[in-house]
């Protein structure tokens, strides 16, 4: 009977299901007995042809009289792969309206959850959608659905999945950035926040403030998975119908011409908050776009307001502290005293040194704390260098001053850490980075397999008994040590730094005097110069070349960045600069809004009682009480976020206008 049942509903066939309403009474069985949850009626939803199949009214009919109405509807699939899936669930992913408001007012399950194997983010072959059908009609763009369920079937759309996102998280993780999904999922986006807003216009839910499993709110969640697309949309949407304005995080305020000003809410964006969008972005080494996603306002604007404002004098402040620990450390390196260490003070020119040493340690404690909690190779080898070196200083160890040095190169270099502070030093220093950490670093790694290979060829081919190099060694020695050093020709470092003598130009023939088939030496002496010399240092220096003029454009964008990152920290070590105030102006000579449904005043500016020409415009109506902002921005006018008439002191903490097109 089972097979026969499974044949009709696949085939749309009403009538082959005849009979089966007695067959169940008579031997007292249900249409959801299986024993993997998949029941005829999934199987009839599966078949759908051009949207309809028979079959579904008259299983429905069927497990009505039956008893078994609600336990069919609502039967899953319980095999680890599919499990969770429900008949609801289906008729959506199938785009039939009709059999999901027929599912609905039959009884479904909105909030049921398909949490299986196919349905997990990671799944090779699957697709995450958020566990839940509503989810599910959102991401596969079906407004009408999505409407019904919330307003008919009541679907609460603050539930969470298996991993704590609702369903703005899962348009954040589907979205791609090409216009055509950015353009479908903001639509969509823009539709939840909007039908939640009617639905529970009396209920304290924030939809858009519920964290996930990583403690990320959709805004959040966008920043780190670098979704350029949709993170501007959410921070440029603006609502002109009164009803569903404060939903804004942007407010025009004024128009003129090609110029508005604008409002924003920069709730969880600045970094008064822990774990707050500029942190994400700016630490977020693995974030994609973010050197773009610093340029969209406003926190382009808020950026530049830091740094202009307080970040660019500490970051100064940082950088003369840090030559004065430079000129310390090598001045205790270069006066060192010679001998066996440790040395004890015994003039008092001694107790000044040890000062000195003392300062360059604890610098270089400090520097690998720094280091480890924002990773900084250079840094960090810098001290450990040094730390090392100590250690052996301490133990009485005279080759401290190997290390010593070392640490005492890398800190200059590392002085050019701070030429980020500069706009050209900075972008300049970009460059140099790309290409080392890109064009060099593959050039070393071909060049050193060219250059052990070789060597290891040539030292084979040497002709030099070890006798008769002893005895050349010993006679040599009472002349010229390092004549004779030079003529261990079957020392393998000896040959490789005679042949990178020959990759710069600067070898010496002489070298061929002891080998056995001095043929066989050209033609690898031709090869590797032909290699090294002629082909791989040409084709670095094109690299090179292609390199600056690719990341050319982008130079700016990555000083951007890296100019931004040692400050950030800092800025939210002082809480009364929290927010400061940030002036931008932006004109678009391409887009005209005359047309906007805001209220606008005739002067931005205005006059006190005493005919005073104040800089404080006022505010739109609706900011005082219907708006919550920690903070915002503006261009034009440096202004405070207190209504008229309202003491300063019990406003929000801080304001910026930005003024853009």
């Amino acid at each position: 009977m089972r097979d026969k049942v499974f044949k009709a509903v696949s085939q749309g066939d009403a009538v082959g299901l005849n009979g089966l309403l007695h067959y169940l009474q008579d031997n007292k069985k249900r249409l959801t007995n299986e024993t993997n949850g998949k029941t005829a009626l999934l199987k009839a939803l599966l078949n759908l042809k051009n949207g309809k199949n028979d079959t579904v009214d008259v299983l429905l009919d069927i497990a009505e009289q039956t008893g078994d109405l609600e336990s069919l509807i609502n039967a899953s699939y319980t095999d680890d792969f599919y499990k969770g899936q429900t008949a609801l669930h289906v008729a959506i992913e199938r785009r039939s309206l009709d059999h999901v408001k027929l599912l609905v007012q039959k009884g479904a399950d909105v909030q049921a959850k398909a949490n299986g194997k196919f349905f997990q983010p990671k799944a090779k072959h699957g697709f995450y959608f958020g566990e839940l059908p509503l989810s599910l009609a959102v991401c596969t763009n079906q407004p009408d659905i999505v409407s019904f369920l919330m307003e008919e079937g009541e679907a609460d759309v603050t539930d969470q999945d298996s991993h704590g996102n609702t369903v703005l998280h899962i348009l954040v993780v589907l979205a791609d950035n090409t216009e055509e999904n950015t353009e479908m999922f903001a639509v969509m986006y823009d539709r939840i926040l909007i039908l939640h807003h009617k639905l529970r216009r009396q209920t304290e839910d924030q939809l858009e403030e519920i964290k996930n499993n990583q403690d990320l709110t959709p805004l959040k969640l966008a920043a780190k998975l670098g979704k350029i697309g949709l993170f501007k949309h959410m921070l440029h949407r603006e609502f002109m119908d009164e009803e569903t304005r404060p939903l804004s995080r942007k407010f025009t305020e004024w128009v003129y011409g090609p110029v508005h000003s604008s409002l924003y809410d920069i709730s969880s964006i600045d970094t008064n908050e822990k774990n707050s969008v500029l942190e994400i972005i700016i630490f977020g080494s693995k974030t994609p776009n973010r050197c773009e996603m610093l340029q969209i306002e406003p926190l382009r604007s808020l950026l530049e307001d830091k740094w202009s404002t307080f970040a660019s004098k500490l970051f100064l402040i940082n950088f003369l502290l840090y030559l004065m620990y430079l000129i310390i450390f090598t001045t205790v390196a270069v006066y060192r005293k010679d001998g066996q260490p440790p040395f004890p003070p015994e003039v008092p020119l001694d107790y000044l040194r040890c000062v000195g040493e003392i300062i360059s340690v604890l610098g270089a404690v400090k520097f690998l704390y720094q280091s480890v909690r924002k990773w900084n190779p250079s840094y960090s080898l810098q001290a450990l260098l040094l730390l090392i070196s100590t250690v052996m200083y301490l133990s009485g160890l005279r080759e401290y001053v190997g290390l010593l040095v070392l640490s005492l190169a890398l800190a200059w270099m590392n002085v050019l850490y701070y030429s980020r502070g500069s706009k050209q030093l900075g972008m300049y220093f970009v460059m140099m980075q790309k290409m080392i950490l890109g064009d060099l670093l593959r050039f070393l790694c071909v060049y050193g397999v060219f250059l052990f290979g070789f060597s290891a060829a040539i030292v084979a081919l040497i002709d030099d008994p070890p006798s008769t190099q002893k005895n050349m060694t010993n006679a040599s020695l009472d002349e010229d040590p390092l004549k004779a050093e030079e003529l261990s020709y079957h020392d393998m470092r000896f040959t490789t730094l005679e042949l990178f003598k020959f990759t710069i130009g600067m070898g010496d023939l002489q070298f061929t005097d002891h080998v056995q088939f001095k043929e066989v030496f050209y033609i690898l002496l031709i090869c590797y110069i032909v290699l090294t010399y002629i082909l791989l240092l040409n084709m670095l220096i094109a690299l090179m070349g292609n390199t600056v003029e690719r990341i050319s454009t982008q130079s700016e964008n990555i000083w951007n960045l890296q100019h931004t990152i040692p400050n950030v920290h800092r800025v939210r070590l002082i809480p009364h600069m929290q927010g400061a105030k940030c002036e931008v102006e932006e004109k678009n000579w391409t887009q005209w809004r005359s047309d906007l449904g805001v209220q606008r005043k005739e002067d931005p500016q205005f006059h006190d009682s005493h005919g005073r020409l104040q800089t404080k415009p006022l505010l739109l109506p609706f900011l005082s009480t219907e708006m919550s902002l920690t903070q915002a921005a503006i261009s034009s006018f440096r202004v405070s976020l207190e209504p008229p008439g309202q003491d300063p002191s019990q406003t929000s903490p801080s304001a910026v206008w930005f003024s853009e097109n």
